[in-house]
């Protein structure tokens, strides 16, 4: 089993570049979790870490732990009040009109007993907003860089069908899961503040599936 990679560590806070495919708890179904990796993430402390937020089983990058109690209450704060600033990485499956821009579509979850849950733009859902940005084009697919305001399920995803006219590559529940094993989406960075003392800072590096897909760190800019 491969260590997970640690990036960024102090007294209150950990951030690890969470591998894709990983769930964070144990599925329905069973079988491996973050959950199991506990002892390895406490790195000599008798507290396990607790994760602030959540990720897809298919995103992987940046995810953020709290080491006690005062720093998760601190840390859910940040987010509830949107200080938290997070970049994402996607390959979206097709052309993208545009250099930049914000999508601003609310959500709402709906379910059947056929296809399951799943989000969809809805007027009378909950507000969202995710910023744009292009950054490169390869074969058909596109390179976008995604910063959203918002922390709804799934936001880019859907965002990223209704707002950019194409889905997520691998994406199997808003777009035809074909082209990658995985929704290809990574949580490429992540800023909480804190007050007193420094931010909690992390930068999780492109992953080898992206980089398979001929995309590159000269592609991501400044």
């Amino acid at each position: 089993m491969k260590p997970l990679s640690i990036l960024f560590e102090d007294g209150e806070a950990l951030v690890i570049d969470k591998p894709a495919g990983l769930p964070i708890e144990r599925p329905r179904a069973g079988g491996p979790c973050l959950e199991d990796r506990a002892s390895e993430l406490r790195l000599g402390f008798a507290r396990s870490p607790v994760p602030v937020h959540r990720l897809d089983t298919d995103t992987s990058g940046c995810l953020l732990f709290a080491r006690n109690p005062g720093a998760l209450k601190r840390f859910n704060a940040a987010f509830e009040a949107r200080q938290v600033e997070k970049v994402y990485l996607g390959v979206v499956a097709g052309p993208v009109d545009g250099e930049e821009g914000t999508i601003a579509l609310s959500l709402s979850k709906i379910s059947s007993a056929e296809k399951g849950w799943r989000m969809i733009a809805a007027k009378k859902g909950k507000p969202a907003v995710t910023h744009w940005r292009k950054l490169a084009e390869r074969g058909g697919l596109t390179l976008v860089e995604f910063r959203p305001e918002t922390g709804r399920t799934h936001q880019i995803r859907v965002h990223a069908e209704h707002g950019l006219g194409h889905a997520l590559l691998g994406d199997p529940v808003y777009g035809d899961g074909k082209g990658a094993p995985r929704t290809m989406l990574h949580a490429r960075a992540l800023t909480i503040p804190r007050e007193g003392k420094g931010p909690v800072t992390a930068v999780a590096p492109l992953p080898a599936d992206f980089r398979a897909l001929g995309f590159g760190d000269d592609d991501l800019g400044a």
